[in-house]
């Protein structure tokens, strides 16, 4: 291949890399962390005070009491067949609508029969870290944030196709080339070309999964619009928005089968199905009818956990299976196929890890990218006769210390703050929200106060201890009994966290030596050139 036509195709994937990729670290190093979402709920979700939950040969007994004391619930209550601390009762509902859903309320049979109903506070600090991953980091609406994600998508796959077309003609003698030496712009060279040549599949799949994501509101519009065509308006009021005004009679929800039969039933229609929740619902047009929600190993989930299809609660009978696993359409199967290679919903733990480390691997693709590019800028002006490094090239050194380690340090210190803050606290996603953008604006600030060098430093050892801060509460929470249960999920937040505080410090340490006895013409040098 041409020289010019690899240059041309360098300079693409440099400055590509440069506008998006601070903002796809934050949306992989969050993304990572989401692969362990349900414990991190559970982590940070204070236990909730219920009795134990009855059998499930016992929960027509207390659906039966739920309904008659509690008339709202007959729009649509839940049966958890998995309980566990995360979900201790047996029986739920949601208050409010489906545009604004209310809060919660978990419902147990006391040891004396008398019905116990509790509101459940879920921590919303995972939620926050998905918004963060979906958003990569922007603090605006939603509705705003993901065109914006979607075209930083796109930049990302130039960037994929061009590094890639860059790297072809050295591939062979490259492949496998780490030189560790006295040449840290090399070192850093061969690590991101084996990392992004190792990952290329996973990048492609979240480029384009991305890209979908992204528009995927727009998309489904277009799509609602044109189904529209035709429909009159009198056909469109018969089905209008939300649930009936008034609760249904007790007359009007009975006739379905218990849980028990139900489970039975799907058990027999879908083996290898493991049945996580039954949803009855009710409402004037479709009368008695439900959701059921499991996973299925040996498919792919359209959520991060679990697939969903609609039942008639009356047989047993699957009455739509557009995102239930095993028993989808060639379309859906497709649809689902981009969710569930997203997500990392299939093949168990085993992926989980997977894409927790290839997300970690990504995040730090897009670092050393920057790194790259500051030490090609310095050698280029040096031969200029350029004694300074330029504004251009301190402002991106600033950029790339302040927004990782910034995101790195936030979204520890706003995972810690879930213990603390009340549960009750008005609007508590918003302070995760405000506790999260403090900090990561405040590291942004030091790198641009400090400079690259010495605030590179300062900002790892922050970053070090702000993770570290996670186990700590955790070991404070469980001798004040402050926090939530502590089993083997908790325990992975804390040791993955441990762990990550301890890397951070190694990093630190070096970053530290690399600043006293580095180049002294290096913008990661804390020792000034003479002259400058």
């Amino acid at each position: 291949m041409r020289t010019d036509v690899i240059k041309t195709y360098k300079d693409v994937h440099s400055w590509v890399g440069i506008i998006a990729g601070l903002a796809l670290f934050i949306a992989f190093y969050a993304g990572a962390i989401t692969m362990f979402e349900e414990p991190l709920n559970r982590w940070a979700s204070a236990p909730t005070r219920i009795a134990p939950p009855v059998s499930l040969d016992r929960t027509p007994e207390l659906v039966d009491t739920l309904l008659r004391t509690h008339p709202e619930a007959r729009t649509a209550y839940t049966i958890h067949l998995a309980t566990g601390p995360d979900m201790p009762a047996r029986a739920s509902w949601t208050t409010g609508t489906r545009r604004a859903p209310g809060p919660t309320w978990l419902a147990a049979l006391a040891p004396d029969g008398s019905l116990q109903v509790v509101k459940q506070i879920p921590s919303p600090v995972a939620q926050f870290v998905d918004v963060l991953h979906q958003q990569v980091g922007l603090p605006f609406s939603h509705a705003v944030s993901m065109p914006i994600m979607g075209v930083i998508s796109l930049l990302y796959a130039v960037a994929i196709i061009s590094g890639v077309i860059v790297l072809l003609p050295s591939l062979a003698k490259d492949l496998f080339a780490l030189r560790f030496g006295k040449n840290l712009k090399r070192m850093w060279l061969d690590v991101h070309n084996v990392l992004g040549l190792f990952s290329l599949p996973f990048h492609i799949i979240m480029a384009l999964t991305a890209v979908i994501f992204a528009f995927h509101d727009q998309i489904y519009a277009t799509q609602g619009a044109v189904q529209q065509i035709g429909t009159s308006q009198a056909e469109r009021r018969e089905s209008p928005p939300g649930g009936p005004k008034t609760p249904p009679s007790l007359e009007a929800v009975s006739g379905t089968l218990s849980p028990a039969e139900l489970q039975r039933r799907l058990a027999q229609s879908m083996p290898g199905f493991q049945l996580r929740t039954i949803s009855y619902e009710y409402n004037e047009k479709e009368g008695p009818h439900g959701h059921i929600a499991g996973i299925d190993p040996r498919y792919g989930a359209r959520a991060p956990t679990y697939g969903m299809g609609e039942i008639d609660t009356r047989t047993g009978a699957i009455s739509e299976a557009d995102y239930l696993p095993g028993k989808q359409g060639p379309w859906f199967a497709t649809v689902t196929s981009f969710f569930t290679l997203h997500f990392g919903s299939f093949g168990g733990a085993p992926v989980r890890w997977a894409y927790f480390f290839l997300g970690l691997a990504g995040a730090f693709l897009f670092y050393s990218g920057n790194l790259l590019w500051i030490e090609s800028r310095r050698k280029r002006e040096r031969k200029a006769g350029a004694i300074e490094q330029s504004r251009s090239t301190k402002v991106l050194g600033a950029l790339t210390v302040g927004v990782p380690l910034g995101c790195i340090a936030g979204t520890s210190l706003t995972i810690a703050a879930a213990k603390w803050l009340p549960a009750d606290l008005a609007e508590l996603g918003a302070w995760h929200s405000r506790i999260y953008y403090v900090i990561f604006l405040g590291a942004v600030a030091w790198a641009f106060l400090r400079g690259a060098a010495r605030s590179g430093t300062d900002l790892l050892w922050f970053a070090a201890a702000a993770t570290a801060v996670i186990p700590l509460t955790t070991a404070v929470s469980v001798t004040v009994d402050a926090g939530g249960g502590y089993d083997g999920p908790s325990r992975l937040v804390d040791v993955v966290a441990a762990g990550g505080a301890f890397s951070l410090a190694m990093i630190a340490r070096a970053a530290g030596r690399r600043a006293r006895a580095g180049p002294r013409d290096s913008i990661w040098s804390t020792v000034r050139t003479v002259g400058a």
